[in-house]
């Protein structure tokens, strides 16, 4: 049930969230404390004001050949509240620039942790190495919320459209579907596939 607003106070009038004179009204943020391991790194921050992300960096440089991985400190150690957790995501310039991705995406930050927070990074770019400057930015910090569960055991489970539906059981793609594509000539770097930024400088840069 939702309660009744009180006079001068706003009350819900839609589904969703809340709504003011001038609009949404958004959530005030999420207060989380966080300390410098390297007392220079700049703190994660958001971009844009509609970012899920905020952006981590790496405190060291690095240079990595092609398949090669690293663990990246970011300089940060954080103390989320009881019930949130975080999430290291990719960064999608990096993966389409220089083929970087994080071997174990999303990584996450559980709300007792209190270590330094690193990434994982891989180059899975064929041919190209790719280096790393002190403070560029190499990951998203995404932070939410989640359930505490209770698993409970039963002999069947309810049943649903999807069923036991797996992988690729909604098609759409042209190696599910065994259609032709370029995607096979992309994959073995032809002229679809592949890409030829060996550095970070245009992700450095926002762009």
């Amino acid at each position: 049930m939702i309660p009744e607003s009180s006079p001068g106070e706003v009350g819900p009038t839609g589904p969703g969230s809340p709504t003011g004179p001038a609009g949404p009204v958004s959530r005030p943020p999420l207060d989380v404390l966080i300390r410098r391991i390297d007392p220079d790194v700049p703190l994660p921050s958001y971009a844009r004001p509609e970012d899920a992300g905020a952006d981590l960096r790496t405190t060291e440089a690095c240079r990595l050949e092609p398949g090669e991985r690293a663990v990246l400190p970011t300089g940060v150690s954080v103390a989320l509240p009881e019930g949130y957790a975080a999430f290291v995501h990719p960064r999608s310039g990096l993966a389409a620039r220089c083929g970087v991705a994080l071997v174990n995406a999303p990584g996450t930050v559980d709300a007792g942790y209190r270590g330094e927070i690193k990434v994982i990074v891989v180059n899975l770019d064929p041919r190209e190495a790719v280096r790393f400057e002190r403070f560029d930015r190499i990951a998203q910090l995404v932070v939410q919320q989640v359930e505490r569960v209770r698993f409970q055991e039963v002999a069947e489970l309810p049943g649903s459209a999807r069923a036991e539906g797996g992988f690729g059981s909604t098609g759409g793609h042209a190696a599910v579907d065994g259609t032709s594509g370029t995607s096979g000539q992309a994959a073995l770097g032809g002229q679809a596939g592949g890409n030829r930024y060996a550095s970070v400088v245009s992700d450095r840069e926002g762009q």
